[in-house]
């Protein structure tokens, strides 16, 4: 044992008189109805994150009554606090614009209370993302545990999940062969249990980037929310956040370089939300560790895809979970992987693998010799359009896309784009591109825009993807030939603001491009005259626009990011 001040003697309020602070803190913390023998002993905080406008996370309280649980049967004293929630469908203009608002609530919360350790809770889009973030700037020992997917619904005979199956349902009902009748219907049946999204979309993604980098317990990001193992998960999680007492180990010596390529991994190879590149590259920049999009690039064409779940395969998490879950996947990857990376147990990567395996349903964890594509299911662009680069899910989208070129009818912001989309009389064919400007983090927050729906008039006419351009994000549960996250962004004078209807575009996903055929000079003149948006005139909002890096460094603050932007 040291002399270092442990439990509620940690970080004393400032009186000027460090032995009255501990006699008041005492005092207080014994009005609450603790005894002195457990005020005596180690704090776990727990991180909690309910909220009324947060659906995912409806199962918080049993969470953290099971964190606590453990917590106290490994001999420590539980502390639950609130930060920031974000429920991504319930927040304007997007849960993107208040991830960095959570991530520091995170941070400062962690060290400011008297805390050794910390319990992570979260799971819905952003949540995951911010308590990594907000946990890697403070490095006190931390542990996520994620609230765990939902379980399908049944419609007509159909399992359903959001969000991958409400994004096909509402494409069939603009495309006219489903009824309002029928859509109201599918309303009621997509999201049935607690939990995030029942796919492979970003909550899901970032559950399995937790695990995969060491911060989570091995086996915990796909169980079922409302599976009893999720409440056995959570209290081993707190009995593992007493020993990171006394272990110590803290973020920064989990969150390594190694690691992360090993996320990169398996973010290939569940073929997993393009969300989850913004999301990862803030987590690393808050300890100085970049990965470049040509050791992407690497990455993803030497990494398989064997996860088969919507929104590119057949499967849901509940599936994913029975067949094996993160366990059966790690050990398909493991001659690609960095085995020597330590996580949250002490363990490396190695002895976790090298425990026997189980069972392991290979219609939805393929063999590494056998899998549902040879490469991964994500991309780093480059090109004129957007020199500091941009982000392709191939699994996604139409393969007789990849390498096209069209005429650009292009809108000029999310107004417009509600405007005029489904207008009949709009000029657009089904080989052009559609490119959405003013849609990144400085213009916008970065909305998940860029799904542009295909034009009412085309999809009533039967056609189903075409390519599509923009400096948003689009949900993980998404599909199609979508070009995002483009940088520079048009609203800081990127070269997607020089874009006008009739320009020819050319993708190559074959050269890793995207560029605008059209002349240099001309695309100088034509920025020339480009004008910002106006800036919010205070608050977090005008904070967020004057310190926000662009989606290649992670969307983050540049003040809390080690990466230079």
């Amino acid at each position: 044992m040291t002399d270092e001040p442990h439990g509620l003697d940690r970080g004393l309020t400032n009186y000027g008189d460090r032995d009255f602070a501990r006699y008041l803190r005492r005092s207080f913390a014994r009005s609450m109805g603790i005894s002195v023998g457990l005020l005596n002993k180690p704090v776990v905080g727990i991180a909690m994150t309910p909220s009324g406008f947060n659906n995912c996370h409806r199962g918080m309280p049993e969470l953290v009554e099971a964190v606590s649980r453990g917590v106290l049967a490994a001999g420590a004293l539980p502390r639950p606090f609130p930060t920031v929630s974000l429920g991504e469908v319930f927040l304007n203009p997007t849960s993107m614009m208040y991830r960095n608002l959570m991530a520091m609530d995170t941070e400062e919360m962690i060290g400011a209370q008297p805390m050794d350790a910390v319990v992570l809770i979260g799971g819905c889009d952003k949540t995951v993302p911010a308590q990594l973030m907000g946990a890697a700037s403070a490095d006190l020992p931390a542990i996520q545990l994620v609230t765990g997917p939902m379980s399908t619904g049944r419609h007509r005979g159909q399992r359903l999940g959001a969000c991958t199956d409400c994004r096909g349902f509402w494409a069939k009902y603009r495309a006219g062969t489903v009824d309002a009748e029928e859509i109201a219907e599918v309303e009621g049946r997509l999201s049935v249990t607690q939990g995030t999204c029942a796919v492979m979309g970003t909550a899901s993604t970032m559950a399995c980037i937790a695990e995969a980098l060491g911060l989570s317990l091995p086996g915990t990001a796909a169980i079922p929310a409302v599976h009893s193992d999720r409440l056995v998960a959570a209290e081993e999680t707190g009995r593992a956040a007493v020993r990171l007492i006394e272990t110590k180990i803290r973020p920064s010596q989990v969150i390594t370089e190694k690691s992360v390529e090993n996320a990169i991994r398996v973010l290939m190879a569940v073929s997993g939300s393009t969300n989850a590149i913004v999301h990862l590259t803030a987590i690393a920049g808050r300890l100085g560790i970049r990965v470049s999009p040509e050791r992407f690039n690497q990455i993803s064409d030497e990494t398989p895809v064997l996860v088969d779940l919507k929104p590119v395969g057949q499967g849901y998490m509940e599936d994913f979970h029975a067949a094996g879950g993160m366990g059966a996947l790690l050990r398909e990857l493991r001659p690609l992987l960095h085995l020597d990376t330590v996580d949250v147990e002490g363990r490396t990567l190695a002895e976790r693998l090298d425990e026997p395996a189980g069972w392991v349903d290979r219609t939805v964890i393929r063999p590494f010799a056998e899998p549902v594509s040879a490469v991964g299911g994500l991309v780093a662009l480059s090109g004129s359009l957007a020199p500091d680069g941009a982000i392709f899910k191939r699994a996604a989208a139409t393969p007789a896309l990849f390498e096209s070129e069209g005429r650009a009818v292009v809108f000029t912001g999310l107004e417009d784009l509600s405007a005029r989309i489904d207008d009949p009389d709009l000029d657009v064919e089904p080989g052009d591109i559609l490119v959405l400007q003013n849609a990144g983090p400085h213009a916008a927050g970065m909305p998940e825009a860029g799904y542009l729906p295909i034009p009412k008039k085309l999809a009533r006419a039967g056609v189903t993807d075409m390519v599509r351009i923009s400096d948003a994000r689009m949900s993980g549960t998404a599909f199609g030939s979508i070009v995002l996250h483009v940088a520079p962004e048009a609203a800081v004078g990127g070269p997607l603001a020089a874009v006008r209807d009739g320009d020819r575009i050319r993708l190559s996903i074959r050269d890793r491009r995207v560029d605008l055929l059209v002349e240099a000079d001309e695309i100088a003149r034509r920025l020339a005259d480009h004008r910002p948006p106006p800036a919010p005139a205070r608050g977090y909002k005008a904070l967020y626009r004057r310190t926000v890096t662009q989606a290649p460094h992670g969307c983050d603050f540049d003040f809390l990011t080690k990466v230079d932007a």
